[in-house]
């Protein structure tokens, strides 16, 4: 056995700690030399079969993974990334067993109303704001989506985008609506559209993720920010979501970094 893994895998997880911080310090040490992503987005896969891996019901790998999104605001808030857009249910998961999709329901709007509170939200002046089709969920979601919206509605220190009922497919679309409507009314000429006026007719007319991270082991987007991901840098992990770690998390954005450095961006 070749001694690194030796070493890893009979050394108690209680001692190998102290090791993870100081190699998470040395990371955040070189991050920090280099250029920081302003906008990361995540797909977020892999919550219900880590539950299965550790034997736990699909419902707690869920509000596993919730959790987890708490963790990563706290690491992105560190690194001071501006935004961060995370894929929290698309379209095509209503088609989940209802039990399921009923659970997710009650977990979003338990979150959105525990975000509208959370003191680090407010501390770090966090604006939240809920991305898609969201006609599309319960009322009980849509009123939670509501508090925490115009909870942080007055901060732009950092943005946090949850894609929730969402198709980057169906953005697309209904921004082309947007703009044939305005035609039809008199306000556009077909000649006026432009890269810039769809973009700004998206869900969210913010700047393009620097870099798209999927854990989980697929190597796809999945309909996730299809226009705005043109020039994004890919990152897929085999890691599933729930154990996704700081660690994983720093040395996916070190990679970034040398990546840019490469084509002289």
């Amino acid at each position: 056995m070749h001694l690194k893994s030796f070493l890893y895998s009979h050394i108690p997880s209680f001692l190998m700690r102290p090791v993870y911080y100081i190699y998470e310090a040395h990371l955040i040490d070189e991050i920090h030399k280099g250029t920081i992503p302003k906008h990361i987005g995540i797909i977020m896969d892999g919550n219900r079969r880590f539950a299965r891996e550790i034997g736990v019901l699909t419902l707690k790998g869920h509000q596993q993974g919730a959790y987890k999104i708490e963790e990563i605001l706290d690491w992105c808030s560190e690194l001071r990334i501006k935004e961060i857009t995370v894929y929290a249910f698309s379209t095509e998961n209503f088609n989940r067993s209802k039990k399921e999709v009923n659970h997710l329901m009650d977990l979003f709007e338990k979150k959105f109303y525990e975000i509208a509170e959370d003191e680090r939200i407010h501390r770090n002046r966090i604006r939240i704001r809920a991305l898609g089709n969201l006609s599309l969920l319960p009322e009980k979601v849509r009123k939670a989506i509501q508090t925490a919206e115009e909870a942080t509605q007055n901060y732009d220190n950092q943005f946090f985008n949850v894609c929730i009922a969402y198709g980057g497919r169906l953005e697309i679309i209904e921004a082309f609506k947007k703009v044939a409507k305005k035609i039809t009314e008199g306000g556009f000429r077909v000649n006026d559209i432009t890269e810039k006026v769809i973009k700004e007719h998206l869900y969210r007319a913010g700047p393009d993720p620097d870099l798209i991270i999927r854990t989980g082991g697929e190597v796809r987007l999945s309909n996730f920010l299809l226009f705005q991901a043109a020039y994004s840098e890919l990152f897929f992990c085999d890691i599933y979501f729930p154990a996704f770690r700081k660690v994983d998390f720093l040395r996916i954005i070190r990679e970034f970094q040398k990546r840019r450095r490469r084509y002289g961006e």
